[in-house]
């Protein structure tokens, strides 16, 4: 394909629309409002999620993370290594972005704020829900660290495995775990004709959250 051929690629964005009247007040209960309609609309991995985290030189970095949570509507639930690339970026600057994209309702959720490690209890919690394997995965990869090839990966699995026989349920280890990222500007974006695009962004004040709209 062209570069020509790729900058002629477009879509007519025209399902809905998203007005003031029509939100909630509350910026997480609008977001599980939308939550919902992309569950019930069958998108693939409705959850999925780019995280997005800076170092301490700036640099970004983003990957696609699952929503695991929204608890109390205080923020946005994910896991993962402490000990990897974003668990040690968040370690030294702990804002983060999150973005959301559901092509099949032509929606996009940005959201910014500040993320904190999740309570321990909330951690265990989940990792004792996972699978056996995602919790024997957890145990041996020593995630964004370099490795020799795919059998040494495949050979800690077997080490683990070996190392837990019995166990209907693995411990979880100590690097591994949740963050919640608490929401200080959430963003709705719903595609509309001519690229005209409507934009609702939320922001965190004292008082409450205030909604204004933004050219697209």
């Amino acid at each position: 394909m062209t570069d020509q051929q790729l900058a002629d690629l477009r879509q007519t964005y025209s399902q809905r629309t998203l007005t003031e009247t029509e939100v909630h007040p509350d910026a997480v209960a609008q977001f599980r409002t939308w939550l919902e309609e992309a569950l019930q609309a069958r998108l693939e991995e409705p959850t999925a999620m780019t995280l997005a985290t800076v170092n301490e030189a700036g640099q970004p970095a983003a990957r696609i993370v699952l929503l695991k949570g929204l608890p109390d509507d205080a923020g946005f639930l994910f896991f993962t290594n402490y000990d990897s690339r974003k668990g040690q970026e968040l370690a030294t600057s702990p804002l983060a972005a999150l973005t959301f994209f559901w092509p099949g309702l032509e929606r996009q959720v940005r959201v910014e704020g500040r993320v904190e490690k999740a309570p321990e209890a909330v951690s265990t919690e989940y990792f004792r829900s996972r699978p056996r394997g995602s919790q024997i995965g957890a145990w041996a990869s020593p995630q964004s660290q370099p490795i020799r090839s795919r059998q040494e990966l495949e050979q800690r699995e077997q080490d683990i495995e070996a190392r837990f026989a019995g166990l209907e349920a693995l411990p979880r280890p100590d690097n591994w775990g949740g963050y919640l990222l608490r929401p200080q500007r959430v963003e709705f974006w719903q595609g509309r004709p001519s690229r005209l695009h409507d934009r609702l962004v939320y922001e965190q004040h004292p008082e409450g959250w205030k909604i204004s709209r933004l050219a697209p």
